[in-house]
């Protein structure tokens, strides 16, 4: 047991701490604030605030940890041999020259996002505004990479100390807007579908289209056999998430009442986990998203445990309150869009802090770092893989979890870009910890 002394045990010092040493190092701890506990303690320790008690491992705190609510932070990024820093603390006897913990508390909360921004033109916080990006570092999983250097302080000062051992895990996510492309549309919808087709001369489509109404050719979005297909020759944890919110002017979206789009997901959730792809209303709408978890419930027999929002659209705190009142296990939605990296600066599945509550909840998320959007279309299928590779290697080395992107329409003849299919193959007969 690792104890901590602290002036002050608030509910960001607890909810920090405990990521890092705990979930992150898999080292247990306990607080104390009361100054005679923490020297009549034989066992490691250390001490976290503005000055050291004595010659204790000092780590010198800012003030980010014990102040409430958000306010603008002056943020400083600096290099700290290889890899980027803020929060700088000057006191000679601190262990690091900058407050790790005030640092990844700033990055996982999503602080900044909080703040007055700039912001797109659907609402979402743009990874250009974020600091990682503008400082470089987005790129990097730099809260795991703080707290190897932080377990390498602990080893140094106490030999003995155990830590659990964490391991690398892979974690693919298909995302599914619409399980056909030309099946089970209606007709109207394939009367405007093909109608369109030939106003722009795409006879290939419009051939294809007929094909698979009379039945003579598998729809191109049904991909989900390809899916299954892997998990039977090497089972790995996957998750398909599909969006069965209403038809709009922003998504299209999956008919939950239909009974071929019901037996696709049924199928799929046989063989893997089945998540809600939450549409854009759906959102920051509670009464929306009830109803959205509620078509997938009835649909798969059981509770809802993981999401994702559209677009990647998360209005803080919003949208994540409303999953935690909902009772939501986990989410995927902390990425960008366009912009490969680790939005919140790990990746280690975190709890999502309320900084209006200043509370700790019980949803679990989870940081994807590349999705197809975030690879230029110029790339080739040899230099995206080359990319993913770079990220893998990257995770390895802090025992994260490795979250790419696809959809099941990436895999289709219909996509400019059929590589995908094979990169995705590619990753999935990737060896890791968990399935060696």
């Amino acid at each position: 047991m690792l104890l901590i002394y602290v002036h002050k045990i608030t509910p960001r010092v607890s909810y920090t701490f405990k990521q890092i040493c705990k979930r992150i190092l898999g080292l247990d701890i306990d607080f104390t604030s009361k100054i005679e506990s923490f020297i009549a303690h034989d066992g490691p320790k250390f001490s976290y605030g503005k000055q050291p008690l004595g010659k204790e491992l000092y780590f010198q705190s800012v003030e980010l940890l014990f102040e409430h609510g958000f306010n603008e932070v002056d943020i400083q990024v600096t290099s700290w041999g290889e890899v980027s820093c803020f929060f700088p603390v000057k006191h000679p006897e601190a262990a690091l020259p900058f407050d790790v913990f005030a640092a990844s508390f700033y990055l996982l909360t999503r602080y900044e996002e909080y703040l007055p921004h700039v912001k797109d033109e659907m609402g979402r916080f743009i990874a250009t505004e974020s600091i990682a990006y503008i400082h470089d570092f987005l790129q990097e999983p730099v809260v795991d990479i703080w707290a190897l250097s932080f377990k390498k302080i602990l080893l140094e000062k106490y030999p003995d100390i155990q830590f659990l051992k964490k391991t690398f895990r892979m974690l693919p996510i298909v995302t599914v807007s619409q399980t056909f492309a030309y099946r089970k549309k209606g007709i109207l919808r394939s009367i405007g579908g093909g109608v369109r087709d030939v106003l722009k001369l795409r006879l290939h489509e419009v051939t294809n289209r007929i094909k698979v109404v009379i039945g003579v050719k598998k729809d191109p979005y049904d991909t989900f056999d390809f899916i299954i297909d892997l998990q039977k020759k090497k089972k790995r944890t996957c998750a398909v998430l599909f969006g069965l919110g209403d038809y709009s002017n922003t998504e299209i979206n999956i008919s939950h009442s239909a009974p071929a789009n019901r037996e696709v997901i049924k199928h799929v959730s046989d063989y893997m986990d089945v998540g809600l792809k939450v549409s854009y209303d759906a959102i920051t709408d509670l009464i929306q998203l009830k109803e959205e978890k509620k078509r997938i419930e009835n649909i798969v027999n059981r509770q809802l445990e993981i999401s994702l929002c559209s677009f990647y659209k998360i209005k803080l705190p919003e949208a994540y309150r409303n999953f935690v009142e909902l009772e939501i296990k986990e989410d995927f939605s902390m990425a960008y869009p366009e912009h490969a990296g680790f939005r919140a600066g790990t990746c280690t599945p975190f709890m999502f802090y309320d900084l209006d509550y200043e509370v700790q909840t019980p949803l679990i998320i989870y940081s994807p770092c590349c999705n197809p959007l975030s690879f230029t279309t110029n790339k080739n299928e040899s230099e995206i893989k080359k990319e993913l590779l770079a990220y893998v290697s990257k995770i390895k080395k802090v025992d994260g979890v490795f979250i790419p992107f696809f959809s099941n329409g990436l895999f289709s003849e219909l996509n400019n870009q059929q590589f995908w299919k094979s990169i995705f193959e590619f990753i999935w007969n990737l060896e890791d910890d968990t399935y060696n």
